[in-house]
C-alpha cells in the first residue's frame, strides 16, 4: 500500500539547513498497524505529513497505492488525499463555528456527495463513534476526548483506505486518553490500515503489528512489538526505552 525509498526532507532558510528526514525507506502493507516512535524532533511528524500527502519530500521516492507520488503537484496530492487518506491531528483541527454534524459533513461537501447521501454517511460515522448525541454541539462544548472522536469520525466519513494519526492523545487529559485509544483499537481489529505516531507504549505494545523507531531523521530500528520492547538491537533504542519505561 505504501513504500518509501530513500525519502529525504530538507528545510532551508537563508541561514540554516535542517535535514528532517534522512533517506527513510520502509513498506506498509494493507491492513497493517504501524506505530512510529522516537524522541521529539526526530522527524516523525514530517514523515507523517509526507505520507499524508500534505507535503512533498526533497528527494527519494514515495509509492502510494503503487503510484509514485513524490513529485505530485498540490492539486494532485489534494485529490489523492481526499479520496484515500484520513488524517487525525493531535489538536483535533475542528472548525469552532460549525457544530459536530457540520464538521463531519464538511469534507463530504468538498467531495461533491449528494445531500441525502452525505447526511446519511455523517449520521452513520457519528453513531459508530458513539458521539451522535452531541451532533448539535459545537467543538468548544465538548471534552477533549469527544473532540478527538469527532475528528476521527470526520476522517472516517471519507471512507479512507488508510488512517494516519499524529500523536492523537497528546493534547488530552489522562482520563480522556483511554476512550480515544479504544476507538483506534476497534479500527485496528476491523482491518483498517493505520500509521500512528504515538508515545503510548502500552497501546503500541498491544495493538501494533510493527514498531518503527526514529532518531535524527532516520529509521534506527523496525520490528514487532515483542522485539522492540523486549529485545531491541540498537543502542539508541535501548537508551530511549530505558528513559521512558
Amino acid at each position: 500500500m505504501i513504500r518509501t525509498v530513500n525519502l529525504t526532507k530538507v528545510f532551508r532558510t537563508d541561514e540554516v539547513e535542517t535535514t528532517a528526514l534522512n533517506e527513510v525507506s520502509f513498506e506498509i502493507k494493507q491492513g497493517e498497524f504501524v506505530a512510529v516512535m522516537g524522541p521529539s524532533g526526530c522527524g516523525k511528524s514530517t514523515l507523517l505529513n509526507i505520507l499524508g500527502l500534505l507535503d512533498n519530500p526533497t528527494s527519494g521516492q514515495y509509492y502510494f497505492l503503487d503510484n509514485e507520488v513524490a513529485d505530485h503537484s498540490e492539486k494532485q496530492r489534494a485529490k489523492l488525499r481526499k479520496e484515500n487518506i484520513g488524517f487525525v491531528f493531535q489538536n483535533f483541527n475542528l472548525i469552532d463555528e460549525l457544530n459536530v454534524f457540520e464538521n463531519v459533513e464538511l469534507p463530504l461537501i468538498y467531495l461533491g456527495m449528494k445531500g441525502s447521501e452525505r447526511k446519511q454517511r455523517a449520521e452513520e460515522v457519528l453513531e459508530y463513534m458513539k458521539i451522535s448525541h452531541r451532533k448539535k454541539h459545537f467543538p468548544l462544548q465538548l471534552s477533549g476526548g469527544q473532540q478527538q472522536r469527532v475528528a476521527i469520525a470526520r476522517a472516517l466519513a471519507m471512507e479512507p483506505k488508510i488512517m494516519l494519526f499524529d500523536e492523537p492523545t497528546s493534547a488530552l487529559d489522562p482520563e480522556m486518553v483511554g476512550e480515544v485509544l479504544d476507538v483506534m483499537k476497534n479500527l485496528a481489529r476491523e482491518g483498517m490500515t493505520m500509521v500512528v505516531v504515538t508515545h503510548e507504549m502500552g497501546f503500541a505494545r498491544e495493538v501494533a503489528d510493527r514498531v518503527i523507531f526514529m532518531d535524527e531523521g532516520a529509521i534506527v530500528e523496525v520490528g514487532t512489538p515483542e522485539h522492540f520492547f523486549k529485545n531491541p538491537t540498537h543502542e539508541r533504542t535501548k537508551l530511549f526505552l530505558s528513559q521512558i519505561l
